[in-house]
């Protein structure tokens, strides 16, 4: 029941565009404007929907995972800085995702699995998982992960703008590229592209990493 009345409010979310999340982050960093503060975190709120739906769990710890993972978007928004270009959503995904895996290993369920799903069509067969995180691994195993979850996510802000929006737009948000168009204003293929270069330098961040690791060994 908890959960379908939070599914019902999620669907009365307006989404926002590009120039007005601008905005809003302007005027509660540069303002104080906590009405700007609890749109972002409304905006924002899908987000934590979808990681908490891609554990394999019962509703009403499913509910509680959502909890968690607010809590973690909340402490993202307030701890965001809106003038270094790094796209909010990956931000945040680390920290929802985080709070997420912590409650679960506090609460012992480490037999619970983190199933990866299909992303938008058109994205090269790759999943969110190809990026961050393995597909079908139990909490344990991810715990171990955090290390390398967390150089992936420096590795993507180092990447330019616009890749990033795309890369987490397409794997964190799931948005379809034809929306990732419209709210930047440029072409779809331009989208691809973009996600394509995104993807390469990426793994090409990841691979020198791993092979720095290899040598120290």
């Amino acid at each position: 029941m908890l959960l379908q009345q939070y599914l019902a409010e999620l669907n009365k979310i307006k989404l926002l565009d590009a120039e007005e999340e601008k905005s809003l982050w302007q005027a509660y960093k540069e303002a104080g404007d906590l009405g700007s503060r609890q749109r972002i975190i409304e905006h924002y709120q899908p987000l934590v929907f979808k990681v908490a739906m891609r554990w394999r769990a019962d509703e009403p710890a499913i509910f509680d995972l959502i909890q968690e993972g607010t809590v973690g978007l909340i402490e993202s928004v307030e701890n965001y800085e809106h003038i270094r270009g790094v796209a909010f959503s990956l931000y945040a995904f680390h920290r929802i995702h985080g709070r997420m895996v912590n409650y679960i290993a506090r609460e012992g369920k480490l037999n619970w699995v983190y199933i990866d799903g299909p992303v938008a069509e058109g994205s090269d067969g790759l999943t969110l998982g190809d990026v961050l995180v393995d597909d079908g691994v139990t909490v344990a195993a991810q715990v171990e992960q955090n290390f390398l979850l967390e150089q992936v996510k420096t590795a993507m802000e180092r990447l330019p703008a616009k890749e990033q929006l795309v890369l987490s737009g397409m794997y964190l948000e799931e948005r379809e590229p034809k929306q990732l168009a419209e709210l930047l204003d440029i072409s779809i293929s331009h989208i691809y592209r973009l996600q394509k270069q995104g993807i390469r330098r990426v793994r090409g961040m990841l691979s020198r990493l791993m092979q720095d690791i290899k040598t120290t060994q």
